[in-house]
């Protein structure tokens, strides 16, 4: 089925729509006129807007519009044991994030949808000498909706400064898996935590406004609290890895378990913990190699979706 084209909406293309209103101190501190494209510019500001909806026993996109550089090629359905669950892969054409960049992606998941979204590689922040760059994220879950939204790894370059916002909006009954990762930059070229500032903000929340989950991460290297290698951080490790899991399909005390059970006897540092409001549980992991970061993340990933679904994680199509 051909989505449908999204209805004209002008407010896309207005400032309000992709630039965040509230910036950390961090990030607001660094705004500035670039003397290369500025932010708004055409090739700066990229949009995504998909909806999903349950056609004829499986999840379809049936609204979307893009803009780039930010854009999507058609729905997968690639999964035997979720014959219905339609994955989307996001990409960008500009190859990665560059001072100015204002990206926006919004994902409309209805009732008893089963979507997977990730990236086609690693989300790299290239270097910036003037401004900043920003991505917000706003992932809307309906009722009966299974989703899970795993992007490949932030990677900061030397310099770069970034601010990423992501709401998430979920009703009850929904379930998200949602994750994240960060390196300390280029590490094969010897970058650890040269970037400038790097900040995230994760917000999860009922349709009522009812608030379920923040997570704050602020990092500025060399700065007045110069503490991203301390142990709340990333405790003198390269990478860093979140796994959020929302859901009232199985009791929190019982999926933190499933997290507990899945990282045992991995070589990796890690924590689990229960939400509040027991809506589900999350997990941070941290090690040095990105190939046990990887692993550890997809074990976890496995084991999540075998307990909530009774189907195993596939394994990753990825160019």
């Amino acid at each position: 089925m051909r989505p449908a084209p999204s209805p004209p909406r002008p407010e896309r293309l207005a400032p309000g729509h992709y630039t965040a209103d509230r910036l950390p101190p961090q990030v607001a501190e660094l705004a500035s006129v670039p003397d290369t494209l500025g932010p708004g510019s055409p090739a700066k500001v990229g949009i995504l807007d998909l909806a999903f909806a349950v056609r004829g026993g499986r999840t379809e996109l049936v609204e979307r519009y893009q803009k780039t550089p930010l854009q999507i090629m058609r729905p997968l359905w690639i999964d035997p044991a979720m014959p219905g669950m339609a994955y989307v892969y996001l990409m960008a054409t500009g190859g990665g994030i560059a001072q100015a960049d204002r990206y926006r992606m919004d994902f409309r998941c209805g009732p008893g949808t089963q979507v997977h979204l990730t990236t086609q590689a690693a989300t790299k922040i290239f270097r910036m000498e003037h401004d900043y760059a920003s991505q917000l994220v706003h992932l809307t879950v309906q009722d009966g909706a299974y989703v899970e939204y795993l992007p490949d790894p932030l990677i900061p370059f030397r310099d770069a400064r970034f601010y990423q916002r992501t709401e998430v909006t979920a009703a009850p009954g929904a379930t998200v898996l949602l994750g994240e990762t960060l390196t300390a930059g280029r590490l094969a070229r010897g970058e650890r935590h040269a970037y400038r500032t790097l900040a995230t903000d994760l917000r999860i929340a009922r349709p009522d406004g009812t608030l379920l989950a923040l997570d704050t991460l602020r990092l500025t290297p060399g700065g007045a609290d110069g503490g991203v290698l301390g142990p709340g951080v990333f405790a003198g490790h390269d990478h860093v890895a979140s796994l959020f899991v929302l859901t009232d399909r199985v009791p929190a005390g019982e999926l933190a378990d499933t997290l507990h059970t899945a990282l045992a006897g991995l070589e990796v540092l890690y924590g689990v913990s229960v939400l509040p409001r027991d809506c589900g549980a999350w997990l941070r992991l941290l090690d040095d190699s990105p190939v046990r970061v990887a692993a550890a993340h997809t074990a976890a990933w496995d084991a999540v979706r075998r307990r909530l679904t009774g189907h195993p994680a596939p394994a990753p199509r990825k160019a």
